[in-house]
C-alpha cells in the first residue's frame, strides 16, 4: 500500500482510513506510513486522528457517559464528518485540527495544520468504517480504506501496558479493558464496512 501511494502522482487530495480496535496499532502504522510518505516526498502527507473529536470529560460526565469514553457515542462524528468535507474540499491555506493528549485525556482544538498542498491525508480511529449512522456518512469520503486486526489475546496486553503507563490502579485497568476497550474492540470488527487492504498487526508490543 505504501508503495502505491508513494508512486501515485501529486494532484487531488487523497484520504486514506486507517481502522482498528483500541491497541490495534493503527495509530504507529498511520505514523509510519506518513513518515514513509514524507521520506519519499516531504510535504505530501499528514495524519487525522479521529480521537481529536472525543467530547471533553466534563460533557461526557454531564451526559452520564464518561465511564464509557470511547464508545462510539462519546465521539463528535458531525464534526468529523464536516471535517472530513473541509479536508476533501481543500479550499484553505491550511487547515487547523484537533489532536487528542492522553497525557491530559483531552482534545487540544487547532493542535496540528495540514497545509494544501498535503494531498495524501491518512485519517486514523476506530469507528471510520461502521456502517450505522451517523458513522455511516464518513465512508464516502475515503479514497483507500485499511483495516488493522489483532489478536483478542495481543490486545489485551497492549491495554494494560497502555494504562499502567498513564497510572491507573490495577481495578481501574481492569474494568477499562473488559468494559470499555474490548467491547469497543469487537464492535469495531463485527460493525465496519469491508475495507480494501486488511493487516495483520499481532506481534505483541
Amino acid at each position: 500500500m505504501a508503495d502505491l501511494l508513494t508512486s501515485r502522482p501529486r494532484g487531488r487530495r487523497l484520504l486514506v482510513a486507517m481502522v482498528g480496535a483500541p491497541a490495534s496499532g493503527k495509530s504507529r502504522l498511520s505514523e509510519g506510513l506518513v513518515e514513509r510518505l514524507e521520506q519519499h516526498q516531504p510535504g505530501r502527507a499528514a495524519i487525522l486522528p479521529m480521537d481529536g473529536y472525543h467530547y471533553d470529560d466534563a460533557l461526557l460526565k454531564q451526559l452520564g457517559r464518561h465511564a464509557r469514553k470511547g464508545a462510539p457515542d462519546t465521539f463528535d462524528v458531525d464534526g468529523l464528518c464536516h471535517m472530513l468535507r473541509r479536508l476533501r474540499e481543500n479550499t484553505d491555506e491550511a487547515i487547523a485540527v484537533p489532536v487528542f493528549d492522553r497525557d491530559i485525556e483531552t482534545a487540544r482544538a487547532g493542535a496540528r495544520l495540514i497545509p494544501a498542498a498535503v494531498d495524501i491525508v491518512v485519517v486514523e480511529g476506530n469507528y471510520l468504517l461502521l456502517r450505522q449512522p451517523p458513522w455511516s456518512a464518513l465512508k464516502p469520503f475515503f479514497d483507500l480504506t485499511v483495516m488493522v486486526v489483532t489478536l483478542e489475546t495481543i490486545l489485551r496486553q497492549r491495554l494494560a501496558k497502555r494504562w499502567e503507563f498513564y497510572g491507573l490502579p490495577p481495578s481501574e485497568i481492569s474494568r477499562k479493558i473488559e468494559e470499555v476497550d474490548l467491547p469497543n474492540g469487537r464492535f469495531v470488527v463485527q460493525e465496519s464496512a469491508a475495507a480494501d487492504y486488511r493487516i495483520d498487526n499481532t506481534l505483541a508490543v
